[in-house]
């Protein structure tokens, strides 16, 4: 009995325990009373400040679509590659403790996130160049989202979310729903084909497609850390939820993912996805939708399209579950889905009977045709374009979709004001009455009825700032994404004649850094090469120079006389050649460099750039002259080596173009083609190109070339003796052909589909061996002429390697003379940026275009970078760029660009100083005849520009261009971009002294 008494009040104490239990949880799921502390407290604490200066308490998210997305993820990666460039961290976030240990505890940081985020580039003042937002179409409020919106993302998602007992309820927990999930998971158990309703909430899917990886749930760990992370966001604000579970509702209409279209992207948000997948208007659809929710009964044509508007919506809700299986299938199946939910709405009251018959008669008709997207104007958007462009080189994100979705706001050194009228005045130019406005026509300028349409014109502006070279202005008139300013090789003309001038100095100040301390009798004792004129100048300089400073020395530099004479011919980059002066009555005179630059005379810089080459062949170091006069010199071997490589290789690749998509038999066809026929011709031929061709293969080829003139068999055998036995250098001069032709086609046959580094690895020894007879003693004559080519490339190397210390573009400069007056090519960005080192006393300052990034402003991983770091680089010595900038404004003053003098003045009516390098390039493409006659030319380009500086604050570049097939018909010179400054700089100059952007 004792014992029975015992077990049942043991019992009764298990029940009245099991009992409370149960109390207590169903109290727990009605109340929220004990997880809303929990959380609440589990929250507290959890929040972020930003401070100046980099942080050392932030913790970037690992993985999520969203975070990938908005950058957040990637960022540690972009602070890394900005840091080089001389960015620095000046604000970032610190997040407290307890943020950080939430984190590190694997959930997602808990924040107001943003539904839109995207690209902002901002101007000097403040303004927005561009500016992207991803979605483009959002809620802002829940106040905006229409009740029938809500009351059917509910019903389909989460029907007790808003409810309002209990005020502390967990969004991120559905009891029932989730009751139900975990019974069904259960019971696959058991029966493992058996399908499961999904327990998520709304506030966990959020969780899910915005930080899980991949957007997906993948196991029960993530599903829990997904609500966990639901829960402490929902009571980061407190025990009262409505709030939140409101937000919820406008955090998910605006970024649910809805697949994606190929021509528009991903698709995130119910009003996107109206845009893309029904071509709706977001604001319409609203419009629609709460005109219904009001009550006022809607005539049938406002009925039908409320229907259809709702029904498209609600069919949004229902895919975003199987988003890519129902938006990009032909829409049958989410039709039907669709209707079942309209029907049970209508059972549950949600929505009238009319309206859901309304809707049911309205087919879905998903994907309509893209909407046309207007044709951007690249003219007014080519500076944003083109930041755009440098930031996303800055960030290595090549994409501008991916680029474009960031959260990232760029702050740049662009003066909208000014781009904008420079780009409405270059625009403007294409029509005669603007052309005339601006003074285009006239002597040297546009021919009277000339139509100005074809030009293009582009107008670049720097100004200099304490710490850089500040972008201004980059604006042109092209209606394309194509930037004349640095996208193409051009000729610019006599503007390469100031790259020779800052050679030129450039080395008579390596020459007074060699010489200038050394005694009288130290300076006699020197013996310049009597072929290198400029050390033997400067020798003789610094014996009678009274003043051996750096600066007097350049001056006398400048005085230093040239000819004029066009009558002599140069032999320079392997040929003769002749060059005339642009004003023939200049032909006759000698003058100083001064006055050729400021003249801008062809033939002094002809000759100044021979006197440097052949100081760079045969002075300072170089000993090329002993070289030239004793053949034994074993240098000379190694140099004929490398021309044998170096002309091989050349005429290997012109070959190789020939014939490397011919097969083998086309191949042996073309080469026979031009061969005239005989029979050691022929043979010299075959066996080159088949070396193991039988006595039948020369038969056969033999008579179908030669016909009855074929030798007979006996004579087979002779040829085949003796023209198998040749060296590949005789079988080529027997057939007539080039040896290296021949090997060609026959490598090809041997190997089809070869490469032309395949065709250059290995013709190595026979570009060696076909130029045998040059490294022969008895031809010294013609080793010389050869190593003179060699010495002087390696001059050309040397000056090239000056070039680009000053910011010349490209990788190789044409190895003659005639680069002094721009068979080089040059780009008006580079000539801009020579500019800004001779502005600048011989300093490279840093470009700056993008003067901060700011990222993931108001999150906890906001972080803003300013570029403060780029290093300046002294390039020239500051001598050297003194007496540049003298003769720029000379240039001005009373040279080429005189036009421009006294154009412009300051607000207290004082003339500002112009100076600056006028260049016009005329390229064609031509070829001599019989006799030297000039055969059929044609006219491929022709440009006009100049490089300026405007008094002490301002640098830039303004050109002119005009190509085929119009390119015939104009005459202008660098006339026309200097009237043309002439006509925009007054324009101009106001609205940069008043724009407020200042230096950096």
């Amino acid at each position: 009995m004792t014992r029975f008494k015992k077990v049942f009040w043991i019992g009764g104490g298990l029940a009245v325990l099991g009992a409370l239990a149960a109390y207590a949880v169903i109290n727990e799921l009605k109340t929220s009373r004990w997880q809303s502390a929990l959380w609440r407290d589990f929250a507290k604490g959890a929040g972020y400040t930003v401070e100046a200066g980099a942080s050392d308490a932030v913790r970037f998210p690992h993985t999520g679509p969203y975070d990938e997305r908005m950058g957040y993820h990637d960022l540690p990666d972009f602070i890394q590659r900005l840091q080089p460039e001389g960015y620095v961290i000046t604000r970032q976030a610190r997040m407290s403790p307890r943020l950080i240990e939430l984190q590190e505890r694997g959930l997602f940081i808990p924040y107001r996130e943003k539904n839109q985020a995207g690209l902002t580039v901002r101007d000097c003042r403040n303004t927005a160049l561009l500016h992207t937002r991803v979605p483009m179409r959002a809620y802002e409020r829940f106040e905006e989202v229409p009740p029938l919106l809500v009351s059917a993302l509910l019903f389909v998602e989460d029907r007790h979310l808003l409810d309002a007992e209990p005020a502390q309820r967990n969004p991120a927990l559905d009891p029932e729903r989730f009751a139900k999930a975990a019974a069904e998971q259960a019971l696959r158990v058991f029966n493992p084909g058996g399908s499961a309703t999904g327990g998520s909430t709304l506030a966990t899917q959020i969780e899910k497609y915005r930080h899980s990886p991949h957007g997906r749930t993948v196991s029960v760990r993530e599903k829990l850390r997904q609500m966990a992370s639901a829960s402490v966001r929902a009571y980061q604000d407190g025990e009262d939820t409505l709030a939140r579970r409101r937000q919820i509702v406008v955090d998910y209409l605006d970024t649910v993912p809805l697949a994606a279209r190929p021509g528009m992207g991903e698709v995130h948000g119910l009003g996107d996805g109206l845009w893309t997948w029904y071509g709706r208007d977001f604001s319409e659809v609203n419009r629609l939708l709460v005109d219904n929710a009001e009550g006022a009964a809607p005539t049938p044509e406002a009925l039908q399209r409320q229907a259809e508007a709702f029904k498209q919506a609600l069919s949004l809700m229902i895919a975003q579950r199987r988003p890519s299986q129902h938006l990009l299938s032909d829409g049958t199946g989410l039709a039907r889905l669709t209707d079942s939910y309209l029907r049970l709405m209508a059972e549950a009251g949600l929505i009238s009977s009319v309206l859901r018959d309304a809707a049911l008669a309205v087919p879905l008709q998903l994907r309509p045709p893209l909407p046309a997207t207007p044709r951007p104007n690249f003219v007014q958007r080519k500076a944003a374009t083109a930041l755009r462009t440098h930031i996303s080189t800055l960030l290595n994100v090549p994409r501008a979709y991916d680029l474009e979705r960031l959260d990232l706001e760029a702050e740049t050194s662009l003066d909208s004001e000014a781009q904008a009228l420079a780009a409405k005045v270059l625009t403007s130019l294409r029509t005669q009455a603007a052309a005339k406005t601006a003074g285009l026509y006239g002597s040297h300028l546009l021919d009277p009825g000339a139509d100005p349409g074809p030009l293009i014109y582009s107008f670049t502006l720097f100004e200099r700032g304490t710490q850089a070279n500040l972008l201004r202005v980059q604006a042109d008139n092209i209606d394309q994404p194509f930037d004349v300013n640095q996208g193409a090789r051009l000729d610019l003309g006599s503007t390469a004649k100031l790259r020779t001038l800052v050679s030129y100095l450039e080395l008579v100040a390596e020459l007074h850094g060699r010489w200038g301390e050394l005694s009288p009798a130290q300076l006699t004792a020197l013996k310049p090469s009597p072929r290198d004129p400029l050390g033997a100048w400067a020798r003789q300089y610094l014996l009678r120079a009274k003043d051996r400073r750096l600066t007097p020395m350049l001056e006398a530099a400048m005085e230093r006389k040239y000819s004029a004479d066009p009558g002599e011919a140069f032999f320079t980059g392997g040929g003769l050649h002749q060059f005339e002066n642009f004003e023939r009555s200049r032909n006759s005179e000698w003058m100083t460099v001064r006055e050729g630059f400021k003249h801008s005379v062809n033939l002094v810089f002809i000759r100044l750039m021979r006197d440097l080459v052949r100081h760079r062949m045969f002075g300072g170091a170089s000993d090329a002259e002993s070289m030239l006069q004793d053949p034994a010199d074993p240098r000379r071997r190694e140099l004929l080596a490398r021309f044998a490589d170096r002309e091989g290789s050349a005429f290997m690749i012109r070959f190789y173009r020939k014939y490397q998509r011919l097969p083998a038999a086309d191949a042996e066809a073309l080469l026979l083609r031009g061969l005239k026929p005989s029979a050691p011709r022929l043979a010299s031929a075959l066996f080159t190109i088949e070396p193991d061709a039988s006595e039948a293969r020369l038969d056969e080829l033999l008579t179908q070339r030669l016909g009855r003139s074929a030798p007979a068999p006996r004579a087979l055998r002779a040829l085949r003796t003796t023209y198998s036995g040749l060296s590949l250098a005789d079988r080529g001069y027997v057939a007539r052909v080039h040896p290296l032709e021949l090997w060609l086609v026959g490598y090809l046959r041997q190997h089809p589909g070869a490469t032309l580094t395949d065709v250059l690895n290995a013709s190595a020894d026979e570009r060696q061996e076909v130029y045998a007879w040059l490294f022969k003693t008895r031809h010294k004559s013609a080793q010389d002429k050869r190593l003179r080519e060699l010495v002087e490339l390696d001059a050309f190397a040397q000056i090239h390697r000056s070039w680009q210390r000053v910011g010349y573009p490209f990788e190789s400069l044409t190895p003659s003379y005639a680069s002094a007056i721009g068979a080089s090519g040059d780009r008006p960005a580079a000539l801009a940026e020579l500019m800004g080192i001779i502005a600048n006393n011989g300093e490279r300052r840093p470009t700056q275009r993008v003067g901060a990034l700011h990222f993931a402003r108001e999150t906890p991983y906001e972080t803003r970078l300013e570029q403060r770091n780029a290093s300046a680089e002294q390039v020239l010595p500051p001598e050297v760029a003194s007496t540049v900038r003298r003769a720029l404004f000379e240039v001005v003053q009373d040279g080429t660009a005189r036009r421009l003098k006294g154009s412009l003045v300051d607000a207290n009516g004082r003339v500002i100083e112009i100076g600056g390098k006028t260049g016009t390039g005329d390229h064609r493409y031509g070829h001599n005849g019989r006799g030297g006659r000039t055969g059929a030319e044609r006219k491929i380009s022709r440009s006009a520009t100049f490089v300026f500086m405007i008094g002490d604050r301002y640098f830039g570049t303004i050109m002119a261009y005009v190509g085929e097939p119009y390119a015939a018909r104009y005459r202008f010179t660098s006339a026309l971009p200097t009237q043309l400054l002439k006509s925009l700089g007054p324009q101009l100059l106001p609205v940069l002294e008043r724009s407020g952007c200042g230096g950096d």
